[in-house]
């Protein structure tokens, strides 16, 4: 069992996020100074925040994440490419977009495709598509992700986190739709180290958790107990 903790450079799979509303000026400088830390790949804040998370971390080696039309994807189109650039202008170097679900399930497919293809073209940055996969069925799932992958996207992500969290069975369902070099970004719910591998070995190359530091700190622990 000690093995598998050591195996997997955990710290390399977590986007360092942040999206409590109530976060202040003083949780962004710790979530920042935290993802310097131990190495995370990035920071993932809202629109209003990034600039702070930016300037904290300029000239370090992690990046700054932006969440666009978080939570629900309902805002228009134009909101949401208008949110995307003012991130980026301001810093982001990842964009982690909520698609809009009503026109998924209304069959508007090609109004999804076209808002992601859009803030992919226009920004020219990291987009990490979220579907929101707990409200979605087995064939809308694999829909959405055909469509966010055709229109650029170069990661899909499971959730926001606030209408349920990453399961192994959406990761693997993800995996067998991608089958090539777009990531895929487990998260919400991710409370254990168990949950963290598991994700992971399902096909998953980044995770959303607000943990990261905990999760390294159970490892930490397990690799002792398990020594």
């Amino acid at each position: 069992m000690a093995s598998t903790y050591t195996d997997i450079e955990l710290a390399t799979y977590i986007d360092h996020t942040l999206l409590n509303p109530t976060a202040t000026l003083e949780h962004v400088e710790q979530w920042c100074a935290e993802a310097e830390r131990f190495n995370f790949p990035a920071v993932c804040v809202y629109p209003a925040a990034v600039r702070q998370a930016t300037e904290l971390l300029h000239g370090k080696a992690v990046g700054v994440c932006a969440v666009i039309g978080f939570p629900t994807g309902a805002t228009t189109s134009a909101v949401k490419l208008y949110e995307a650039q003012e991130a980026v202008e301001n810093g982001a170097t990842e964009l982690d977009v909520v698609i809009n679900l009503g026109w998924l399930k209304a069959g508007k497919t090609d109004a999804v495709y076209q808002e992601i293809a859009q803030i992919c073209e226009e920004t020219g940055q990291m987009v990490k598509a979220i579907l929101e996969t707990a409200l979605l069925s087995e064939s809308e799932k694999r829909l959405a992700a055909e469509l966010c992958m055709e229109a650029g996207a170069a990661f899909l992500k499971t959730s926001t986190g606030w209408y349920g969290g990453a399961t192994v069975a959406d990761v693997q369902q993800l995996q067998e739709v991608t089958r090539g070099p777009i990531g895929i970004k487990a998260s919400g719910g991710i409370r254990t180290v168990e949950q963290a591998l598991e994700l992971i070995a399902a096909g998953a190359t980044r995770l959303g958790t607000s943990r990261g530091p905990k999760l390294l700190q159970e490892r930490d622990n397990l690799e002792k107990a398990g020594s």
